[in-house]
């Protein structure tokens, strides 16, 4: 059931209480949504938020959290395990990075579609301030628009609300009444401003850097061992273990046990190199890759515009 008011919330709380509240029900879309909100961490320290964005292990957050980590911040879940990760896109101007996690079945949060928010619209911002984790503000949506950053000078579109930010808030959620993901907190701009990048500016970062381009494999990082004239080749690559059978890799001919080595001639030795590759290297709708099946090399193209 979509829940878009407070009395909204108010009905569907009493359709499951005898004494219903308005804060139940936020206590209870808050709750579901945790396991979906990580810790970013540098050097042992924590540094920020992030949104896990899909299950698949892509976590979002803001670009000045992950600067002068080298690219390789690491990301806490709520249940403690500590994944190494790698920034695979990033937009200093929107303030906004995307991570790549070597994981799986991950606790993705819902992305909602920020551009049907109101002003006074019910909101929570998740985050981990002073390093305290999983505290949560509500407020309402004050205004929407843009704001110029201090650091940069830019003007972007931005959230504006009434809910209390402190630093390791950045890149935590801001939730609708639904438990939805409409925003990304960013304390760049300074001031009393409580902000966040729109989900809607977020997505279509997304597609404008590529990070949609879909080959339609599953992959696993592999060493290679080489023989004979193959000695000086890479020593690592990812092997395919499952293939999507109405995907451009399918119809291109790859199969399952196939080790890929590059991309549009950029190596790739895991899932974020591979996404980066095809993000970058994917030119009118076609790229050439190389794969080493039966202990041999060969060239094969991928036509990401052909018809299933």
């Amino acid at each position: 059931m979509a829940i878009d008011t407070v009395e909204e919330i108010t009905d569907a709380a009493k359709a499951v209480s005898p004494s219903p509240s308005v804060s139940e029900a936020s206590a209870a879309l808050v709750a579901a949504s945790l396991n979906g909100i990580v810790e970013v961490t540098s050097r042992g320290r924590g540094i920020g938020a992030g949104i896990i964005w899909d299950a698949a292990g892509q976590v979002m957050t803001n670009h000045h959290v992950v600067v002068g980590t080298g690219g390789r911040p690491q990301v806490v879940l709520t249940d403690g395990r500590r994944f190494e990760t790698k920034v695979v896109a990033e937009n200093p101007a929107l303030d906004l990075a995307l991570l790549e996690v070597e994981a799986s079945g991950l606790p993705a949060l819902p992305i909602g579609d920020s551009r049907t928010l109101r002003i006074g619209e019910l909101v929570f911002a998740v985050g981990h301030p002073w390093g305290v984790k999983g505290v949560v503000t509500a407020g309402i949506v004050s205004g929407l628009g843009s704001v110029t950053s201090v650091r940069s000078g830019r003007s972007a579109d931005y959230i504006r609300s009434d809910v209390s930010l402190a630093p390791g808030n950045s890149g935590g959620p801001l939730l609708n009444a639904r438990g939805h993901v409409v925003g990304i907190n960013s304390m760049i701009f300074g001031g009393d401003l409580s902000v966040a990048v729109p989900s809607h500016v977020a997505l279509e970062w997304l597609a404008r850097a590529g990070q949609r381009v879909y080959l339609g494999v599953g992959v696993r990082p592999v060493r290679i061992n080489h023989t004979g004239e193959d000695s000086d080749g890479p020593t690592e690559g990812v092997i395919v273990i499952g293939v999507d059978p109405k995907g451009p890799a399918s119809r291109a001919g790859v199969t399952v046990g196939d080790v890929l080595l590059s991309v549009a001639d950029q190596h790739v030795v895991d899932t974020a190199s591979l996404r980066k590759a095809l993000s970058q290297g994917v030119s009118d709708g076609k790229a050439e890759l190389i794969i080493v099946r039966g202990g041999k090399a060969r060239k094969v193209q991928v036509d990401f515009d052909k018809a299933a």
